[in-house]
């Protein structure tokens, strides 16, 4: 008898559990509905960027339009994993002479997604993109052989009025 009684009691917890579950869900959305019934004067738009949440007003057309503005920049959100790094070399010395940047940018990127990466970073505009398939180089130690990685290299032309402060910290 011992036995059956608590296979009914554990059922009969089971069964507790989940009307309680089913009364928390009806409380949560009862909530909802009243928060959307309240804000019947303010309509409320959350705009996602990253991990932060901007509220705006309909009525506040101002904080309405700054806010389109930095939709605009984030949706390329991804700028600084296409490019990967400046890169500092004597040869990229002599092309800045010529307005020219050097930058390693991600594998998979295109010349599209290089100028609007460059335009988010670094707000400029490029003249022209040309990007360059690196082969890695085998290198040896000892008896082991490997390979270096493959990656692509971008040369950022600009206007003459234009320039990038890359070179600062150097």
């Amino acid at each position: 008898m011992k036995f059956l009684d608590k296979i009914l009691n554990k059922k009969e917890e089971e069964a507790q559990k989940k009307a309680d579950l089913k009364k928390a869900a009806k409380v949560r959305d009862d909530k909802k509905e009243n928060l959307k019934n309240k804000d019947d004067k303010k309509i409320v738009k959350d705009i996602k960027k990253d991990t932060k949440v901007v509220k705006t007003d309909e009525k506040n057309t101002e904080e309405k339009d700054e806010v389109k503005k930095e939709v605009k920049k984030i949706k390329n959100g991804n700028a600084y994993k296409i490019l990967v790094k400046p890169l500092i070399t004597e040869k990229a010395g002599d092309l800045g002479k010529l307005n020219k940047y050097l930058f390693e940018v991600s594998k998979d990127a295109n010349k599209i997604e290089v100028s609007k990466a460059i335009e988010e970073v670094y707000s400029v505009r490029p003249k022209s993109i040309n990007i360059i398939r690196v082969k890695g180089k085998t290198v040896r130690r000892g008896k082991i052989k490997g390979k270096r990685k493959d990656w692509k290299k971008a040369i950022v032309t600009l206007s003459k009025e234009q320039s990038i402060n890359i070179y600062e910290g150097v």
